[in-house]
């Protein structure tokens, strides 16, 4: 069963720390760049960490240096470490894979919310 469940989110205070997780299903996680994405009300969804199967990398500037990202093949399972959390921050967190051919579904994402 193709799937992605997300968990980790909640209500922090400006500053404070969380870690998402995102277990996926072998067809989308296996061989593939993962990425966390979010959505802000009223906001396209935007790819804010990103991670290849390899291990290499990239953040959105809106993150870099607080934000990390990682991943265990073994579990098919994607993390997101979140650091001086901002009220920017603010969003509905998804995770998937980068290859459009693969990405058909949508979990029902984590909800992350930061108070001032």
């Amino acid at each position: 069963q193709v799937q992605l469940v997300e968990s980790g989110g909640g209500l922090m205070q400006a500053g404070g720390s969380l870690r998402l997780s995102c277990a996926a299903s072998g067809s989308i996680f296996s061989n593939n760049a993962m990425g966390w994405y979010r959505q802000a009300p009223g906001k396209q969804r935007e790819l804010v960490a990103a991670i290849t199967s390899g291990g290499s990398t990239n953040y959105a500037d809106s993150v870099k240096g607080r934000f990390t990202i990682s991943r265990d093949n073994a579990k098919n399972t994607v993390y997101l470490q979140m650091n001086s959390l901002k009220p920017e921050d603010t969003a509905v967190y998804y995770c998937n894979t980068l290859r459009l051919d693969v990405r058909k579904i949508w979990g029902q994402g984590t909800q992350v919310t930061v108070s001032s």
